[in-house]
C-alpha cells in the first residue's frame, strides 16, 4: 500500500497486477511509458489519460507531474516510510542544520544573503574564494537566516561558521 499526497491530501493507493484500490475502491488500470519512462498512459476506470514525469526527488520522493497543462506534485510515501512514522522515526534520519560552515580556508569576497530573509536550498548565500577560485556556497536547506558570523573581506578558516539559521 502506497500514500501519495497531492495538494496536503493523501490518497492510499494498492496496485496488484492490473488492479488499482484507491481510497478502497477498486478498478481496472494500465499504465504503459510512451516515451522513455517520461510520458505515460494510464487507463483508469474507463477513462484515458496521458501524463508526463517532469522531475523526481529522490530525497524527499516527490514526483511533479505533468497533466492537462497543469503541474501538480506528488510526494510518495511507501509501507517503510509508513512504518516509520507509525513509530514516530520518520524525522530522525534527517539531519537538522543549523549553520553554514566553510568547507575550506578563504576569503569572504560577498555576501548574497542577509538576516531574516528566507533562503531556498540550492540559493547562493556567499562567494568564498580559495585558491584563486571564486567558490559559491549554497544553502543546504530552505530556511531563514538568523545571523550572519562573516563579514565581506573576511578571511576565514575550514568549518569555520558563515551563517546561522533559525
Amino acid at each position: 500500500m502506497l500514500e501519495a499526497i497531492v495538494h496536503q491530501k493523501t490518497i492510499r493507493v494498492d496496485i496488484q497486477g492490473n488492479k488499482a484500490t484507491v481510497n478502497g475502491n477498486e478498478s481496472l488500470m494500465d499504465v504503459i511509458s510512451v516515451q522513455d519512462g517520461k510520458f505515460f498512459h494510464l487507463i483508469y476506470k474507463e477513462h484515458s489519460y496521458y501524463f508526463e514525469i517532469l522531475s523526481f526527488d529522490a530525497e524527499s520522493k516527490t514526483y511533479k507531474i505533468g497533466f492537462d497543462g497543469r503541474t501538480y506534485e506528488v510526494g510518495i510515501k511507501d509501507r517503510f516510510d509508513q512504518l516509520l512514522h507509525s513509530m514516530g522515526l520518520d524525522q530522525v534520519s534527517k539531519p537538522k542544520i543549523n549553520e553554514v560552515k566553510a568547507p575550506m580556508p578563504g576569503l569572504v569576497l560577498s555576501i548574497k544573503v542577509s538576516e531574516n530573509q528566507e533562503v531556498k536550498k540550492g540559493d547562493a548565500i556567499l562567494i568564498l574564494e580559495a585558491m584563486k577560485m571564486e567558490n559559491v556556497i549554497k544553502s543546504p536547506i530552505d530556511g531563514v537566516i538568523k545571523q550572519i558570523v562573516v563579514s565581506e573581506k573576511q578571511a576565514v578558516d575550514k568549518n569555520q561558521a558563515l551563517i546561522l539559521f533559525n
